[in-house]
């Protein structure tokens, strides 16, 4: 019986320059577009209009870093906040992860003073980071820490009346109205890490900063995020009487509007997909008012 003969052609293919450019370059793209979508940091500038605001203001917002060693880097996230030239920068809370290190919790505090030394920064604390001693930490380094607490300020001749809440979750019974009165000559902004959308339309801010939800963290086009961490449902835009979702962005109800940031963390895994890490620059300008 004759010998097969070993196909020389076949291995020669194999053996290719392209065909292993090609093996080479399919991980690669996967690889660049993970690293795009986990830890490059975009800026998000929107636009809110107020007859209580006489000058336009400029709002800075960020959350959900989850700082660590592999995280965005720090400067660049500072250097994104300076191109914003913020009036105030409002930071949402979780600034590190419950598990992290020592090391970790500091190089967050260490983040917070290096923003307070050149702005004035009022934060909010997440379900991560709200320990007495850290929340003491950000204190002494000048932050404003608004854990059931109120800031009335001055921006650019306007009157900003900044109220802070920290809740790591909400009861049945839960209403702001007991607890403020909103100031009709000021601008009132509610920060609150734990969106809920129904209490805060109740109690009406004239703007309501938000986070928490990492945006859904994977997006697919036309759908929106796989999960809906709120109500933990999968693929919640495809399921019918679905609930309503609170997951990014903007969503109006009467007398003001709440806005959700996607935040800049990777927790609890590097998992985003066209949901780039973000910071928020949040414009506040005049409305006249229509005439009677």
């Amino acid at each position: 019986m004759a010998e097969s003969k070993p196909n020389k052609t076949r291995r020669k293919a194999e053996n290719s320059p392209k065909i292993k450019g090609k093996k080479f370059l399919i991980p690669a793209v996967i690889l660049f577009v993970w690293w795009i979508n986990n830890y490059t940091l975009k800026t998000v500038s929107e636009e809110i209009k107020s007859p209580k605001i006489s000058n336009p203001v400029n709002i800075t917002v960020l959350s959900d870093y989850h700082i660590h060693n592999f995280s965005v880097p720090r400067k660049t996230v500072l250097d994104s906040i300076g191109k914003t030239s913020p009036d105030a920068v409002m930071v949402l809370g979780d600034m590190h992860s419950r598990n992290s290190t020592e090391s970790q919790v500091n190089m967050a505090v260490d983040f917070m003073a290096d923003i307070a030394a050149e702005y004035d920064v009022y934060f909010v604390p997440g379900e991560h980071d709200n320990s007495a001693e850290y929340l003491s930490s950000l204190e002494e380094k000048g932050v404003n820490v608004l854990c059931y607490g109120e800031k009335n300020v001055v921006i650019n001749g306007n009157n900003i009346r900044i109220i802070g809440i920290d809740n790591v979750h909400y009861t049945s019974t839960f209403d702001l109205r007991k607890e403020y009165t909103l100031y009709e000559d000021s601008y009132n902004i509610l920060l609150a890490h734990l969106p809920n959308f129904e209490k805060f339309a109740a109690f009406g801010a004239d703007l309501t900063l938000c986070a928490d939800t990492h945006g859904g963290m994977f997006r697919l086009p036309f759908i929106g995020p796989v999960y809906d961490t709120q109500n933990r449902i999968k693929l919640p835009t495809l399921r019918e009487n679905s609930l309503p979702l609170y997951d990014k962005g903007w969503y109006d109800y009467d007398g003001g509007s709440m806005f959700i940031t996607s935040g800049i963390g990777d927790s609890p895994a590097p998992v985003r997909f066209m949901n780039r890490p973000e910071i928020v620059s949040i414009e506040v300008t005049s409305k006249n008012l229509p005439h009677d």
